[in-house]
């Protein structure tokens, strides 16, 4: 079968792979979409040290079970489509014994640690299987990549009596936005390009901010009265804002870190004891963030086709991830197709 291969930094192909082979207690699926991910494009920037190369990138997926292997329970059946959730957990470390599997101390994710969907098939366990009666396959593969800002959102036991910042408004910062919406909490969403800011008002942002041209500081003051944001939670990578995350944010407030900072980071400390604040990572998602996004696309209110700005085919697969690595601020979603 045929797949998409990053073979070294800057370089990708097309290639056969052998078909999968369909284990007891696995499902075989067909691949009918798959999204690009950041880590795919950290891993075609070789900036990803988790990845070895080559690579078959992909965990964002909508796809239809084509073969069920032996011992499946009666809830699967041939055509029916579904999504994957990506991760593993080995059940024995420290996270794991805590009940957040999310953060496995030995989780591989697909297509970072291991190989991943970007093929024509894949096989995978029953247990990583779930589906929705009424959501397309284009909104089954963007269920995964929102959980990442949903969890974000649990991590901050975000309420309504919350003003929730939001910084960043790429795909990752639009989940938190969205999550953060649905639990009806006043939500502010900075960056720096208004084209994605429009989509993180459509996403459920209230309150927008262009960093580039208004001053934070000031005009979160203006909205909160001086106080500050309850919740600030950080989806860009950058040093600038994960000290911004924890300046602005209210005493008490709880700052939450999806992004991996690009260089080290320097923070004035005090703010840290002197607001008595919750510092908090969140790594992946947990079921009840996938049931949570499920939901919550199933309402009918995520703006899918602004969000998806780019579907190509698996031989335009290279030619667009080239393209996103030159210009990424032209992209929030980029979905293969492997069928029309």
């Amino acid at each position: 079968m045929r797949a998409f291969q990053i073979t070294e930094p800057g370089r990708s192909r097309i290639t056969e792979v052998a078909d999968p082979v369909v284990k007891p207690g696995e499902v075989l699926l067909r691949i009918e979409r798959i999204g690009f991910c950041g880590s795919d494009l950290s891993t075609y920037r070789g900036a990803n040290p988790l990845v070895s190369y080559p690579r078959i990138p992909g965990h964002e997926v909508g796809a239809t079970i084509v073969e069920l292997g032996e011992g499946v329970g009666a809830e699967w059946r041939i055509g029916q489509q579904v999504l994957v959730s990506p991760y593993t957990a080995c059940g024995a470390c420290a996270a794991c014994r805590q009940g957040r599997f999310n953060c496995c101390r030995n989780n591989e994710t697909m297509g970072v640690q291991r190989d991943g969907a970007m093929s024509e098939f894949f096989a995978v366990p029953q247990e990583k299987l779930l589906t929705s009666a009424t959501l397309s396959l284009s909104e089954m593969a963007l269920v995964e990549p929102l959980t990442v800002g949903f969890h974000a959102v649990s991590r901050g036991r975000v309420t309504e009596a919350d003003t929730v910042l939001v910084f960043g408004a790429g795909a990752i910062g639009l989940g938190a936005i969205a999550g953060a919406a649905t639990r009806s909490a006043r939500v502010i969403a900075v960056d720096l390009d208004d084209r994605k800011l429009e989509l993180a008002r459509n996403c459920g942002a209230d309150i927008t901010i262009n960093g580039a041209e208004e001053d934070l500081h000031e005009k979160l003051a203006e909205l909160t009265g001086g106080e500050g944001p309850e919740v600030t939670i950080e989806a860009v990578g950058a040093p600038q804002t994960f000290r911004s995350a924890v300046e602005e944010v209210s005493f008490a407030g709880r700052v939450v870190y999806i992004g991996y900072a690009k260089a080290p980071v320097e923070y004035e400390t005090k703010f840290f004891v002197q607001k008595e604040l919750d510092i908090l990572g969140s790594r992946n998602a947990m079921p009840d963030d996938f049931a949570a996004v499920i939901q919550y696309l199933e309402a009918g209110k995520f703006p899918l086709h602004e969000v998806v700005n780019r579907e190509v085919s698996l031989d335009e697969a290279g030619a667009a991830l080239e393209d996103w690595h030159q210009n990424p601020g032209n992209f929030t979603k980029i979905h293969l197709q492997f069928s029309s």
